[in-house]
């Protein structure tokens, strides 16, 4: 029988790639003669960039140091790989921001920020990429994507990479470089990859909905959406947003699904000028699941938790 094992990470515990190998060695322990396909895949978080890692060929690893969501440093990496005669660069998120990050009692969304994913896009950027492909998950971080906007040089690190409560009081001027900075990646095509349709604000939002996970009570996510509500004002206000053609009104990129993605970070890589595409979609294109399913008998799946998201 031919068996095909494509799971997810079981967070916490394994990788979507350590996953799958446990349960290819437990299947092969009762039916050895079976023929087994391994092809993880996941949904942008953690793990990611192993799943590509191992779905593509040729792909080059390159290292960096960035900071983590308290401002430390920890290795991270950025995968380069060669295909269609362009270069793509896959940034994982969780690797700079993610909330394995933290001890727990560690996570609190009012400080933490998202600079070290600015890192690595910039790392991605330097390295030459023409397509910037930026896997966002599960974060310890409810900034908007602030942090890596600072790393990036759209506005003063002081205001941008000190958490989701300092920019309550981000000053109106203080994302004015935020239009130099979409000038210097314009050339680049940058994907925002998630299985998250979060907006950045409202009760459905990621204050709202997620802030719970990173730490906070029912006041400091009101806290944190009130700032964030401020920072949309005033990065509307740095880059006026474009008209939408079916209604003649201004676009509001907070709403667009996937904007609250990783506290956030899916709304600063719009105001880049990112498109949403699906992370699973993603991995799934590279093990070119369509031919590995016609070959197969047998699927079988799993993730820390089956819940009503999941299915």
């Amino acid at each position: 029988m031919r068996v095909l094992i494509c799971p997810q990470r079981f967070g916490g515990t394994l990788t979507a790639v350590q996953a799958a190998e446990a349960i290819a060695a437990g299947w092969r322990s009762r039916c050895p003669h079976d023929e087994l396909t391994l092809a993880p895949i996941s949904g942008g978080g953690a793990g990611f960039l192993d799943v590509l890692a191992t779905a593509v060929e040729g792909g080059i690893t390159v290292a960096a140091t960035v900071s983590d969501p308290l401002g430390r440093e920890v290795p991270a990496a950025v995968l380069m790989v060669a295909e269609g005669g362009m270069t793509t660069a896959y940034v994982e998120a969780a690797q700079a921001a993610g909330l394995h990050l933290l001890a727990g009692n560690e996570r609190n969304p009012l400080v933490t920020s998202s600079y070290g994913v600015g890192q690595l896009i910039e790392v991605a950027r330097a390295e030459g990429a023409a397509r910037i492909v930026v896997a966002v998950g599960e974060a310890a971080t409810n900034d908007g994507g602030a942090g890596m906007l600072a790393a990036l040089g759209a506005g003063p690190d002081a205001a941008l990479a000190h958490g989701g409560a300092k920019l309550a009081t981000l000053g109106e001027d203080q994302l004015a470089d935020l239009g130099t900075v979409r000038e210097r990646l314009a050339g680049i095509e940058l994907i925002l990859a998630t299985q998250e349709d979060l907006p950045l604000l409202g009760l459905q939002g990621t204050s709202a909905a997620t802030a719970g996970m990173r730490g906070a009570g029912p006041a400091e996510a009101q806290q944190l959406e009130a700032a964030l509500g401020w920072y949309r004002a005033v990065a509307d206000r740095a880059c006026p947003p474009a008209t939408d053609l079916m209604t003649g009104l201004a676009r509001r990129l907070d709403r667009e699904p996937g904007a609250g993605a990783g506290g956030g970070i899916g709304y600063g890589l719009l105001l880049l000028g990112a498109r949403r595409q699906s992370a699973a979609a993603w991995c799934f294109d590279a093990w070119d699941m369509p031919a590995l399913m016609s070959a197969t008998d047998l699927v079988l799946t799993g993730e820390g938790s089956l819940d009503y998201r999941t299915l």
